[in-house]
Parts: C-alpha cells; structure tokens; sequence
C-alpha cells in the first residue's frame, strides 16, 4: 500500500485502516435510540403486511379490491413495481463493472442490497394472486406421484421461471461480492460468535493471490450473466401482458417500456435511500454528492427514454385507428381514474425535467423529492396500465366495474414498504454497506485523487 500523501486542504487521505474503520463502525456499535425508533416504526408497518395476508387465507381473496374484469389489481400492480425496484440495482452495479466505471464502488452494495430486497418482497405478490397460496407449489415443476405438471403455455408459470432465475442470480452476485468483505469483518471481530458466524459467511477467505484471480474471474462471469437476464426477466413480465388483447396492453413496446421504466424507478428509490443512508451510516465521504450527481444524470436519461415511450404509446394508438385502443387511452385522460393517469404523466415526465439543472442534481433535498416523486409515478404507471385497462376493455357494459381499495389492499401496500425498510435497516447491521475491498482498490489506486472522499464528501467530482 503507498503512503498516505495529504489532500487539498491539509486533509489527511484515506488509508486502508481508516477505509476500513469507517465502514465497518457501525456493525461493532450498539445502534441509536434513532435508529430502534425508525426500526419498530418499520417493522409495525411490514405487520400490516403479514396481517392482511393472514386475513386473506382465512377469508379468501374476496377481502381485495379486484372484481370482473379487474380481476389483476393491487397485487400485481406492486409485484411490478417491486421487481422494477430489484431491476436496477443488479443492472445498473452489473454494467458499470463491466464499463468498469469506478465511482460504482460507492453505490453497488447499496443497491444490490435493494434488488435482494425487493426481489422477496415481489415474489409474494404471484403467490398471492393465484387465490390458493397454500397449493403454489404447483407452479414448480418436480416429479409426482399425481403426474400433474405446471402448463407451460401459462404467462404465471413464465413468471416462476423469470422471478426464480433472477432471485438466485442477483443473490449469488451480491453475495459473492460481500466475502473479501465478511473476512474482514471476521478478522476484526472480538466477540467470539461474531468471529464464528462471519467465518462461516466468508467461506475461508484469506485473501491470498489466488482467491483474487478466482474471485474476479468469477465476479465478471456473474455480472456478463446478470446483465442479460435483468433484461430477459422484465420483458418476460412484460410479455406477459402483452399477449393478452386487452386495449392498453397488447403492443409490443411492452418490452423495451418495462425495462426502461424498471430501471427509472430503481434509480429513484436509490436516491430515496441513499441519501439518508450516507447520513446516518457517516458515509459521507465515501457516497459523494458526485455519486448522487451522476445516478441522477443516468436517471434522468431513463427518465426521457420512458418519456419517449409514453408519446410512442399514445401514437401508436391513435395510428392504428382501432376504436378500443384510442378509447383507452382518451378513458385514461378524461375518465373516473384521470387523476391517476395524470399523477404518473406529472411525476414521470414533468418533475424529472429539474435534473436538467445541476442546482438541483446536487442538492439533497431536490434529489430525495425527485426520487420520491419518480417512485409514486411508476406506482400509478403500473396502477395505470393494469388496472384502468381492465376497466375499460372491450366490453361497454363492463366499464362501470371500478376497482377501488379495500383497507387490505392499503395493508399490503404499504406493509411491503414496512418489509423493505426494515430488511434494508437490519441489512445495515450486518453488511457493510459499501464494498471495502472494492473501495481500496479504487481510492488506493497509484494516481488516484483522493480529494473528493475528504472532509464531508460535499466537494469536487472524482474519476
């Protein structure tokens, strides 16, 4: 390791002791008064959840919202949401590696961390929806003595498929990445157990010249994988919906729009969440307003591609001169669930536009406000096209069906919110949650500029 050499501004750089201090702190110290406050907080909101589904096996599924013809509602709608959440993490860590764009050494265990996250919070919604979960194991298919195999030709069967390959992929990418690092956390841990239990996790990591060859052999193999299958696994869900003829529905834009859109709400709930996270974990010099700046100015890029495809969907309905089709889309503007459709445009395509200006890129403030309004405008996206389709469909004398809430709906979404913080808090307690090997290999590198990652982290931008 070269010798520490002094930053702009007297400051001393950044050693590998300090590196490894400052992020390994919070996992040797008992947590804050704030943080039990914000921990109980989540976990009463993430009961909401298992209550509502409690309630739902019991009673049955008649306790939702959903009815004919909308018989894909609130499950559906927040199973999307949560896998477009999952979408960008492992992508967006997957394909700044392989353009080996160092600054992702300050973000990718973050969000890889939300796509673990999210991926189990999503793949409740499909079990959910069949009606019958105890009997979900159907969907798998495994030798039986009744002969009775899933159908394939079923868009739900495509949807185990999709959601298992993805699920064991971005967790075997996350983990593989955090075992250079559980060695360290062994190596400084004093309490017996804590050194037993991380020994386990770190799989007889000792950081030898051999385990760095196999280790990033491995790691790039993983991300050359992860990256195509996020793409695959999204338009799956995409096609599945595409193959129905519902008005609203059945194009074949559904694919790249899922995608683009998946990842635009991914970088969003990454701002929401690692904007305090840098506060409250003391990261500040590690996760620099010049990180949040360039998640930013990828998000906004996806922000205009799930623009363009708003106006590409709503041309396309008026070129194609079917009745159903303009009907739906003048239903969504000026129908009893406008003010849905007009939430998603103002969030999606209108509040997105201050990224433009780099006052707003760089401010705290103005990225959480940004990335939570993207994050409500994806909700009501999916809301849009699942659920107003169904209620405007071919059939005129169907139209008065709304769909409306029960408090169960309103248990489940918001439970999964409760499941998602309080996962990602008790995260923080174990995992670093920025890579440490990673982080020395950069911000030790001969040559590199250590002087954004001094002081408060509020500075200059870094390559």
């Amino acid at each position: 390791m070269r010798d520490p050499m002094p930053t702009e501004g007297g400051l001393p750089a950044l050693t590998a002791q300090q590196i490894t201090t400052d992020i390994t702190k919070t996992l040797f110290r008992l947590p804050s008064k704030e943080w039990h406050a914000a921990f109980t907080l989540a976990q009463a909101l993430a009961a909401l959840l298992f209550i509502s589904v409690a309630c739902y096996v019991v009673e049955g599924y008649g306790i939702f919202g959903t009815n004919q013809p909308v018989n894909w509602g609130n499950d559906i709608t927040t199973y999307i949401f949560w896998i477009g959440i999952a979408v960008a993490g492992t992508l967006v860590s997957a394909i700044l590696f392989l353009f080996r764009q160092r600054w992702r050494t300050a973000v990718n265990r973050s969000t890889e961390s939300m796509t673990v996250i999210a991926i189990q919070i999503a793949g409740l919604f499909p079990l959910i929806h069949t009606g019958r979960p105890w009997v979900d194991f159907w969907l798998m298919p495994y030798p039986n003595d009744r002969h009775l195999w899933p159908n394939f030709k079923s868009a739900i069967v495509w949807d185990v498929f999709a959601l298992t390959a993805y699920a064991l992929t971005s967790m075997i990418f996350w983990y593989f990445g955090l075992i250079p690092d559980f060695a360290t956390i062994r190596d400084r841990s004093k309490h017996p157990v804590h050194r037993a239990v991380y020994s386990v996790l770190a799989l007889g990591w000792r950081g030898g010249a051999g385990d760095w060859q196999h280790y990033e052999r491995a790691y790039a193999q993983f991300a050359w994988i992860a990256t195509p299958l996020v793409l695959g696994m999204h338009s799956t869900i995409a096609i599945l919906a595409a193959i129905g003829k519902v008005p609203g529905w059945h194009t074949t834009i559904f694919a790249p729009y899922f995608v683009s859109g998946a990842i635009y709400g991914g970088l969003g709930m990454a701002l929401v969440f690692l904007i305090p996270m840098r506060s409250l974990l003391g990261l500040k010099q590690y996760i620099t307003i010049d990180h949040l700046e360039r998640l930013a100015k990828i998000m906004l890029g996806c922000g205009l591609m799930v623009c363009y495809v708003y106006i590409s969907e709503y041309f396309a309905a008026w070129y194609s001169n079917s009745p159903y089709e303009r009907g739906q889309y003048l239903f969504r503007m000026h129908g009893n669930y406008a003010w849905a459709f007009w939430t998603m445009m103002t969030c999606n395509m209108g509040i997105i536009q201050l990224l433009w200006f780099r006052a707003v890129r760089r401010s705290l403030i103005g990225l959480m406000l940004v990335g939570i309004a993207v994050n409500v405008g994806m909700w009501f996206e999916r809301f849009v096209i699942i659920a107003l389709s169904l209620m405007h469909d071919h059939m005129p004398s169907a139209w008065d069906n709304a769909y409306v809430f029960t408090g169960f709906d309103w248990m489940i979404l918001v439970g999964s919110f409760g499941v998602f913080l309080t996962l990602l808090m008790a995260f923080s307690r174990i995992i670093p949650m920025v890579s440490i090997a990673e982080l020395k290999a950069d911000l030790l590198a001969p040559g590199h500029d250590q002087a954004p990652h001094a002081g408060n982290g509020e500075g200059h931008g870094h390559g």
